[in-house]
């Protein structure tokens, strides 16, 4: 057993001073000593899986991330992990509890997760090892880390078992409620536009020094047909983490960033509005395509119809959101968002379909995550 600050001193020694995650039992004492490390950032998730987007998105802007979450969120990060840090090559360290592991008692919930654990790290080729119980064996674990990620660009995960580091007191503020949001209703009830109008009001207002994400399916396939630039990060797969990954972005960017995100995409992981408005991000610009259909897989319906998107991310913080339906309209939003602080929330109703013949990214996603670090970083 080691004292929380055992594991922190060596791992912010060696650059890791972005922790997000979820709690479990076991990290406690972690959790609770990285909320009250001065000079370091943790961001509490609303899911395992919104967590490593989160991490990647800090990674993207320079910093060296750490996601902490009970082996039982595994589930929920083997898409992130999978079809985000892999094809783009982001190295994230996890530590992961071992709940339910085999011989030790613990709640039915947690047996099959904590029989497989091991087994699950090997099947998503995540190089792993025991957490340390040892303070002499902190600083070569964190080596042994280093050196994997840094020869494999992929994510590297620290197993913890049952009363590995000692107690530690909480030291938190409460969440302070934000008051609500701005609303501005811009729409007029006409055909909506297609996407490509869309994003070539994007690229003919955003400045050139802001960072675009565009979600997976045909929003950042139209945004490459449209142009190819550094500063953007087409998120082929790991639905649903766009806002987690500009969240990421944001928080350690002064540059403004743009989420171009999906109906579908959103609804998949609704909760990081409610992480977006607890954290504030002034930078960040949220802008909601929502054709009310999965476009990319044959136009079957999402829910969106019911569901008033903009209100939904009033109510969980965003300093101000917007309505539109056509391109005049989505012009003002877009240029009130990029002159005030946000965070920003633009819904924008557009039409199905789109461009014929489309094509898809032409550059790999590992040099598309590396020159975005670029110019994100300014390296």
């Amino acid at each position: 057993m080691i004292p929380a600050g055992s594991f922190f001193e060596p791992a912010r020694a060696r650059g890791l001073d972005f922790y997000t995650g979820v709690p479990c039992s076991f990290l406690t004492p972690l959790m609770n000593r990285a909320l009250a490390l001065p000079g370091a950032d943790y961001v509490g998730a609303a899911s395992e899986g919104e967590a490593v987007a989160i991490a990647a998105g800090a990674w993207l802007a320079g910093r060296r991330p750490l996601v902490l979450c009970q082996n039982s969120g595994l589930g929920n990060c083997v898409n992130p992990l999978t079809s985000l840090c892999f094809p783009f090559r982001i190295p994230i360290l996890l530590l992961t509890t071992w709940r339910g592991q085999p011989g030790i008692g613990d709640e039915p919930q947690h047996e099959q997760m904590g029989a497989i654990t091991e087994a699950l790290l090997d099947t998503l080729a995540i190089p792993h090892r025991r957490f340390p119980t040892e303070a002499s064996e902190v600083a070569p674990a964190l080596d042994l880390a280093e050196k994997v990620m840094a020869e494999t660009s992929r994510p590297f995960a620290l197993l913890m078992a049952k009363g590995s580091v000692e107690q530690e007191p909480l030291r938190e503020e409460p969440v302070a409620p934000r008051p609500r949001g701005e609303r501005t209703d811009l729409r007029t009830g006409g055909a909506p536009p297609r996407r490509i109008e869309i994003l070539e009001r994007v690229l003919a207002i955003v400045p050139d020094r802001a960072a675009l994400v565009a979600t997976t399916g045909k929003c950042g396939r139209e945004l490459f047909t449209c142009a190819d630039r550094p500063q953007h990060f087409y998120q082929v797969g790991s639905m649903g983490g766009a806002s987690g990954l500009g969240l990421g972005i944001a928080l350690n960017t002064p540059r403004p960033v743009v989420v171009l995100d999906g109906d579908g995409s959103l609804l998949m992981k609704m909760g990081t509005l409610a992480t977006i408005g607890a954290r504030a991000p002034r930078n960040l610009v949220h802008v909601l395509l929502d054709n009310g259909v999965h476009d990319s897989t044959g136009g079957q319906a999402t829910v969106a119809p019911n569901v008033e998107f903009a209100e939904v991310a009033r109510a969980c913080g965003y300093a101000r959101v917007a309505c539109c339906d056509d391109p005049a309209g989505f012009e003002t939003a877009l240029r009130t968002a990029l002159a005030s602080d946000g965070p920003h929330f633009l819904h924008v109703r557009i039409a199905r379909g789109s461009l014929p013949g489309l094509g898809r990214p032409e550059v790999a996603p590992a040099e598309v995550a590396r020159r975005f670090q670029s110019f994100v970083t300014g390296a």
